[in-house]
């Protein structure tokens, strides 16, 4: 059952590691991590990827052939500019 409840809440845990989750799903999955040492761990490990990829990345412009391939792959050609 424990792990019923830990992936329900972790369905949300990328908007509330963003601070974008409402107050209510915020508030259940700070109660939930003050109990369950697993998904402290990946809250932390998910925070600290972000801020890692955030501190080290320049954002890198995606050659036109290489876009195109890729959402032709995807079946996304209708975002096609």
């Amino acid at each position: 059952m424990a792990h019923e409840h830990c992936r329900h809440l972790l369905g949300g845990i990328s908007d509330y590691v963003d601070e974008e989750a409402s107050e209510a799903l915020c508030a259940e999955i700070e109660r939930h991590l003050a109990e369950c040492e697993n998904c402290r761990v990946v809250v932390d490990t998910l925070r600290k990827t972000v801020s890692l990829y955030h501190s080290t990345c320049e954002p890198a412009e995606v050659p036109s052939d290489v876009k195109q391939r890729l959402y032709k792959r995807l079946d996304l050609s209708e975002f096609l500019e």
